[in-house]
């Protein structure tokens, strides 16, 4: 399907639609793109409007010539929304995804019809993980996203055709948005204190076999929410929508 694009925010957003009925907006991760939702739209499309858009600097859309927040990431969808005349969504993130949808349901509340929490976390970096980040973000800038892609894959997933699969998909990302994204991270505020006050429900969905980010972070949001589920995936790593798509989509119908 040829990619939708809008201009927002000093950027071209390019994404993708599917489906009919509750809007369903769903987030990709560092360093990747909205083709990762790929294995679950034709699993969701039945019950969601499904808007797959590609976060600034990655997959089809321009990256930003300035420095941002994931903050504003947050505000970019919020435009989009706003574009695509849809007044409340549920939003899913993925990973980094999870940030920028923490940050909407923070700055957007009266948007937001749910939230889906997909290998991600609520707290925000240490000290050690900011430095690592900013030191990535120079090597990308120097000499492209070749380290990113040799080094993620495996970490990701146990599953080597899949890893060989995200490794291409990281090589087709911009050096600029790679490291946007990377500075954008290491700046994001702890969203723990958010959480008890979402008026609205939260699907958590983390894989036990996460080597990136732990099942003790998935733990501490579920504690923390008002109205939230917790789907563990035995099978699955730090790519749930990809290694068990069924039992993702599954726990994503709980938004409807």
């Amino acid at each position: 399907m040829e990619m939708l694009k809008v201009n927002l925010n000093g950027i071209k957003m390019a994404y993708q639609r599917y489906g009919k009925g509750t809007p369903l907006v769903l987030l990709h991760g560092y360093p990747l793109d909205h083709t990762i939702w790929e294995p679950v739209v034709p699993l969701l499309e039945n019950d969601f409007d499904l808007i797959l858009p590609d976060l600034r600097g990655f997959g089809g859309s321009s990256a930003s010539r300035t420095p941002y927040l994931l903050n504003d990431l947050a505000d970019d969808i919020a435009s989009l929304l706003d574009q695509l005349k849809i007044k409340k969504a549920a939003i899913v993130g993925h990973s980094m995804g999870g940030y920028i949808a923490l940050g909407f349901a923070h700055s957007h509340p009266h948007n937001t019809l749910g939230l889906g929490l997909v290998a991600s976390q609520a707290a925000a970096d240490t000290p050690d993980r900011k430095v690592g980040r900013s030191q990535m973000a120079a090597r990308v800038e120097k000499n492209g996203v070749g380290e990113v892609a040799d080094s993620m894959p495996a970490l990701m997933t146990g599953d080597t055709t899949l890893q060989a699969w995200l490794k291409q998909l990281i090589l087709h990302q911009s050096p600029a948005g790679v490291a946007g994204a990377l500075r954008a991270m290491a700046e994001r505020p702890d969203s723990a204190p958010f959480l008890p006050g979402f008026d609205f429900p939260i699907v958590i969905v983390h894989g036990l076999a996460d080597k990136i980010i732990p099942i003790e972070r998935a733990h501490e949001m579920q504690n923390a929410v008002k109205y939230g589920n917790l789907i563990e995936i035995e099978a699955a790593g730090h790519m749930p929508m990809m290694e068990s798509p069924q039992k993702t989509a599954e726990a994503l119908k709980m938004l409807k």
